[in-house]
């Protein structure tokens, strides 16, 4: 993530994946204020054996292009919500790559937090069957959770 202030969204993504029990790493390396951290990361980013890659961002949201453009691994950028824009601003800069440097753009704010950690897993459990064992428990989880008919909050007292 660029800065502290965006662990309030990106912590979705490291919930996400320990939920599934996948390891990761949680670093702040911002693209403006420690581009030789970024340079470092992003450079030696698969000879320390990192597979995929989520960088969230707002504002100017340079870091997950950055990153990608020094790296061949998969890099999902997820936008985090500004309060001038609204993360729109997030969104504009990641989504707008040229062509040649890829970054897989997400939803602003949690939700893009959450299916880029599902993302990344869902790449990983190509090469990673107990993986996506776990990825499809989750998927079936979530789709027992949906009830069939909604909830009268009113007859209920809420």
């Amino acid at each position: 993530m660029g800065s502290q202030s965006d662990w309030a969204t990106m912590r979705h993504a490291a919930e996400t994946l320990d939920a599934l029990a996948v390891p990761h790493v949680v670093l702040i390396v911002s693209a403006h204020r420690t581009p030789d951290r970024l340079v470092a990361f992003a450079k030696g980013a698969r000879g320390a054996g990192h597979k995929v890659i989520i960088a969230g961002a707002g504002g100017a949201a340079h870091l997950p292009g950055m990153a990608a453009s020094m790296t061949s691994l998969p890099v999902f950028g997820v936008p985090v919500e500004t309060h001038a824009l609204s993360g729109l601003d997030s969104l504009y800069s990641i989504v707008q790559m040229p062509a040649g440097v890829p970054v897989g753009t997400l939803a602003i704010g949690r939700a893009g937090a959450v299916n880029a950690a599902l993302l990344a897993a869902a790449v990983l459990a190509l090469a990673d069957p107990d993986l996506a064992g776990r990825l499809d428990a989750h998927r079936a989880r979530q789709t027992e959770a949906v009830a069939h008919r909604p909830r009268d909050p009113e007859a209920q007292g809420g």
